[in-house]
């Protein structure tokens, strides 16, 4: 939990000092991600921007690139920094990169998995309907489904990262020098959230997992 939060409170310290100034291309997310997706020849994804800080996202249901209305209208680093990312996964959906198609196959499981860690315990509590036993493997399973998510979401985030920078920078979207580090340090302080995720869910896992080994091996 504590690395979760510093890595959080990190890519929004990050976010926030790139996020001041203008790029030298003038552009603003939202052009950029249209010259991106244009430049890939992608035609049928929408882009809209929605109130809220760091909502941005790509929606590969839909074929809907969302930015935050700061991200949408900015012109910082920042900002083209993080529609830059989106649009990488754009590409990867163009393209069918796998880990993409993995985690997109498993979010349906996944949602399940969330909900069961977050319900079962205080429904084993207040109710006993549910023998501590089964309860606990039912948990472990849960967290294994959420740690492999997290596990695949890695390279797919990673990835998308280092087309943006490649794509920002071989453009001339973004100059060389102070703008190019602040795309690299915003998207570098993103990451990290993803493998705080992939972390703490890996050691929940251990932690419901490993004590029901044991107890197996002393029985």
């Amino acid at each position: 939990m504590a690395l979760s939060l510093i890595a959080a409170a990190r890519v929004k310290s990050v976010y926030h000092r790139y996020s001041r100034g203008q790029v030298s291309s003038g552009l603003t997310g939202g052009q950029a991600a249209a010259r991106i997706l244009r430049d890939a020849g992608i035609t049928d994804v929408q882009i809209t921007h929605a109130d809220g800080m760091l909502g941005d996202h790509y929606d590969p249901l839909h074929k809907r690139l969302v930015l935050s209305t700061d991200n949408f209208h900015g012109r910082s680093p920042a900002a083209l920094g993080v529609a830059a990312h989106e649009c990488g996964h754009a590409i990867q959906h163009q393209h069918s990169y796998g880990p993409l198609k993995w985690r997109m196959a498993s979010v349906g499981i996944t949602t399940y998995a969330s909900q069961i860690v977050m319900w079962l315990p205080l429904i084993g509590l207040f109710t006993g309907l549910i023998q501590p036993l089964v309860a606990a493997w039912i948990l472990a399973l849960a967290w294994g489904v959420i740690m492999a998510f997290n596990l695949v979401t890695l390279p797919v985030e990673f990835d998308a990262s280092n087309r943006a920078k490649h794509i920002l920078s071989e453009s001339g979207m973004i100059a060389a020098g102070d703008e190019a580090l602040g795309v690299n340090r915003v998207l570098n302080a993103a990451a990290w959230t993803y493998v705080a995720a992939f972390i703490t869910s890996l050691v929940y896992f251990l932690w419901h997992l490993l004590p029901l080994l044991a107890g197996r091996r002393d029985d």
